[in-house]
């Protein structure tokens, strides 16, 4: 490629500057490789990135991850709720199917961190001057144009919006489930569009719960309850776009209202504390997550349904793998976008993601048909527990592990 202006040359290049992207970058450096993170925001909205309503339940695993990347302390104490437990509830049964913690093991299944602030401390643990870390570039309210690999094949050439070209020996995708990068790099995706959108919303209600996270599949909806305080707790709710469109039309009091009949009063009357936000449910599994000097991470390459809380746990496993791998070639004096490595990363992610994708399909397959047959299975399942549901024990194990 040729420009105007001087070329850019780093090790990574970086496209999605969300809270995979930002940790990517601050792992790499801290194993002195440079990274040049692209983002089509602008810094301030990075700094201090906005509510979307989202919990996102954290691992031991990613814990560990985030301290040892200088998250975890950015995270104000205030701001992690603890998950003691999770309970599955299915229809208008009272009988639970739980996922805890065994005996000898601490006491908490996680904890739930709001999105917003995981970003934000995210940003700040990067960009801590006292960190002492390789030197990371920024190109924010910025785009890729082009990119193709170099004519010797040892650097993928990118090209901005804007003129400006980039050198780099890998480019890597973390730019949501719905990747423009992705598409760009010609990998293909196996996309499964759900039908439904998910509310999420913090309400109090008036009685208190145990700290436990709830997953209950009623019929025709899906409603989760994640604590964050004693009389607080972020409620998901999943319905067709319609019933959806209606839910969200009404004045407060019927809103308040009709949450309260949702959850059947378990918890007493219950009020909205923040602003409801819907999505709509996608899940996205790539059919390849390299290519030549390219990879996908984050949602980029797993786009997971929220069902069973693992979404940016695997990217966080993704961002441990790949920067390890990386690490180590620049330490060994090897190439970082070598073909081997690449593959090496590709065959651990896929076999740390794919079961745990199955299996969140087959759930929400099972606990979202409402023919008869579906619904006396699932009463079933809940009942004979851990004997008889091994993705039970997938998802607890999944939980329960710490990073290795």
């Amino acid at each position: 490629m040729e420009g105007s202006t001087p070329t850019t040359r780093v090790d990574v290049a970086i496209v999605g500057a969300g809270p995979i992207g930002l940790c990517f970058a601050n792992a790499l450096s801290r194993r002195g490789v440079s990274a040049l993170l692209i983002d089509r925001q602008a810094r301030a909205s990075l700094e201090a990135p906005g509510s979307d309503g989202r919990e996102i339940a954290l691992t031991r695993a990613s814990q560990q991850t985030l301290e040892a990347l200088g998250v975890w302390p950015q995270i104000p104490a205030e701001e992690r709720a603890t998950m003691r437990a999770a309970k599955v509830f299915n229809g208008e049964s009272l009988f639970a199917m739980q996922i805890a913690p065994r005996a000898g093991q601490d006491a908490e299944l996680g904890c739930l961190v709001p999105n917003r602030v995981i970003r934000a401390a995210a940003f700040a643990a990067l960009t801590d001057p006292a960190q002492g870390r390789a030197e990371v570039l920024w190109r924010c309210e910025s785009e890729i144009e082009t990119f193709a690999p170099s004519a010797d094949d040892s650097s993928v050439e990118i090209r901005l919006a804007g003129g400006e070209t980039v050198e780099a020996a890998l480019l890597v995708a973390a730019d949501s489930r719905f990747s423009t990068t992705r598409r760009a790099m010609g990998i293909p995706a196996h996309t499964y569009q759900h039908g439904q959108h998910m509310l999420v919303c913090r309400m109090h209600h008036e009685q208190a719960h145990d700290f436990s996270a709830w997953e209950w599949f009623g019929h025709g909806q899906t409603l989760a309850l994640l604590p964050v305080d004693t009389h607080c707790s972020s409620v998901v709710l999943t319905l067709p776009p319609a019933q959806m469109d209606a839910l969200m039309a009404l004045p407060q009091a019927d809103f308040d209202a009709e949450i309260t009949r949702r959850f059947e009063g378990r918890l007493g009357a219950m009020t909205r504390a923040a602003e409801a936000r819907r999505y709509p449910l996608v899940s996205v599994y790539a059919e390849r997550f390299v290519g030549p000097r390219q990879a996908l991470l984050g949602d980029a390459a797993v786009g997971m349904h929220p069902v069973t809380a693992h979404g940016f746990n695997l990217g966080l496993e993704g961002v441990r793998r790949l920067a390890g791998l990386i690490g180590d070639a620049r330490a060994a004096g090897q190439d970082i976008g070598a073909p081997r490595l690449l593959a090496r990363y590709q065959r651990q992610q896929r076999l740390a993601t794919g079961p745990l994708f199955a299996a969140t399909l087959a759930i929400v397959g099972l606990y979202t048909d409402e023919r008869p047959p579906a619904r006396l299975l699932r009463q079933a399942i809940l009942r004979a527990g851990d004997a008889a549901w091994p993705v039970r024990r997938l998802i607890a194990s999944h939980l329960m592990r710490s990073a290795s």
